[in-house]
């Protein structure tokens, strides 16, 4: 047999993180098992439905790497009436639903012709591959109605007509839709169709375990990525949102997790949703970057007027990436004013250069003069070398007596990256400049 998941949102708001792990369960088992994923867009609900929720799940599932057979074009079960209709006439015929005229659930006063199934009132059991069996006794859903009218299905007749027609094996979904599956069984049974297998998943819960809303971070999956998370990052966080390895084993590419994705590792309870786990996973796939896809990803985030190939943006690079962890933390960083020194010269008040026990500025002189002297020899290839040809100095004088007016003559600021990152950034020749510059 092979394998056939589906991805069925509803185009009636933003991609959210829920339907983001559900679609990406179902193309890991999929992949892992050689078989197909295959889309369709459920928009039954006529009055929420919109296309550009739709465009903006489609686009949202392929960017973080989500993608299906049927690419070429949105199966909409709007579109698909006349193929409900064959269905639900050939089981009236067959005498297993039946055409009920009774008062509108709107307004009593207006009948109106509904479908409903002849319940069999029986018991249903069926195997859960993350559950185990679960029993349901159908008779407490009475004969329920499946259709508005013969033109009008409702969702769980046209959700089993669409598995079948798209030839789904395995039916991956939240655990929200365990109630749904007796009657989506009993549907099946009407139509003769094949029962395929089901799989729910655990919700998504708060930290208090509460359901995720607004106020515990449950924005669309464009908002996280708006924010600087990562695709990758994303897709390895909501693999872990109620599955694990079995393995100690954290930070998975899509490639790695479609390797080893296995649904019987998928637990039961309720995942808990952790922005600082997601956090960590970011900085951990934005470490595993080449610098010029570091470069790319933050471009979007620097001021307009920094040029990416500046020699000093370049060596800037290692402490922009040690101190961000989302992209539009960049931006906060180059407003703040902590990388300010890099593409301009320092303005400060002399004063500023004294340290502790400094009583006048020309105290700190003779210190940034053996600077002078020292590092025009110095290899500037790289922080720790800078460091090697000062350090014996700082700790015979202290470090803080050189450190610091080191730090306000190369930068002017209180609060930036290490003096020996900063000499880095600069380079030798506009080092000696700004600091003989001081001592002048």
């Amino acid at each position: 047999m092979k394998v056939i998941t589906r991805i069925p949102p509803s185009p009636t708001g933003h991609l959210h993180i829920g339907t983001a792990r559900t679609a990406l369960f179902n193309y890991l088992f999929a992949r892992k098992s050689n078989g197909k994923v295959l889309y369709r867009s459920e928009d039954t609900d006529k009055e929420r439905s919109k296309r550009n929720f739709e465009e903006e799940i489609v686009k949202g599932l392929q960017d973080l790497g989500i993608v299906w057979e049927n690419a070429n074009s949105v199966v909409r079960q709007s579109e698909r009436h006349k193929i409900y209709k064959t269905y639900l006439l050939k089981a009236i015929d067959d005498n297993l639903v039946y055409v009920s005229r009774e008062p509108s659930i709107q307004d009593e006063t207006v009948m109106v012709e509904v479908v409903r199934l002849k319940n069999p009132n029986k018991q249903i059991v069926f195997k859960d591959l993350v559950r185990g069996d679960i029993t349901f006794d159908t008779t407490e859903l009475g004969d329920f109605v499946i259709a508005r009218s013969i033109d009008d299905a409702l969702y769980h007749f046209t959700v089993v007509v669409d598995d079948h027609e798209m030839g789904v094996t395995h039916v991956i979904r939240g655990e929200d839709h365990i109630s749904n599956t007796p009657r989506q069984i009993l549907i099946q049974e009407v139509l003769g169709f094949q029962r395929p297998e089901y799989a729910h998943l655990p919700l998504i819960l708060a930290p208090d375990r509460s359901k995720m809303s607004k106020r515990h971070g449950a924005i669309s999956v464009n908002e996280y990525i708006e924010k600087g998370y990562l695709p990758s990052a994303l897709i390895n966080y909501l693999a872990l949102l109620g599955w694990n390895p079995g393995t100690d084993q954290e930070v998975f590419s899509l490639e790695e997790l479609v390797n080893v994705f296995d649904l019987s590792e998928v637990q039961k309870s309720g995942a808990i949703f952790n922005e600082e786990k997601l956090q960590w996973l970011n900085k951990e796939h934005l470490n595993r970057m080449t610098d010029s896809e570091y470069v790319a990803y933050v471009a979007k985030w620097l001021p307009e007027h920094i040029d990416t190939s500046n020699r000093r943006f370049q060596r800037l690079l290692p402490s922009l990436r040690e101190r961000v962890t989302l992209g539009n933390e960049v931006s906060s960083l180059f407003e703040s004013g902590d990388f300010s020194f890099v593409f301009s010269e320092p303005k400060f008040e002399n004063d500023l250069l004294k340290w502790k026990n400094d009583i006048s500025v020309s105290d700190v002189f003779p210190r940034l003069q053996h600077c002078l002297k020292v590092l025009p020899a110095s290899d500037f290839s790289s922080v720790s070398n800078i460091k090697d040809s000062l350090w014996s100095y700082a700790e015979e004088i202290g470090k803080g007596e050189l450190l610091w007016p080191l730090r306000i003559a190369l930068t002017g600021l209180e609060r930036s990256p290490d003096p020996f990152t900063c000499l880095f950034i600069l380079g030798k020749e506009e080092s000696l400049k700004r600091i003989g510059a001081v001592v002048e």
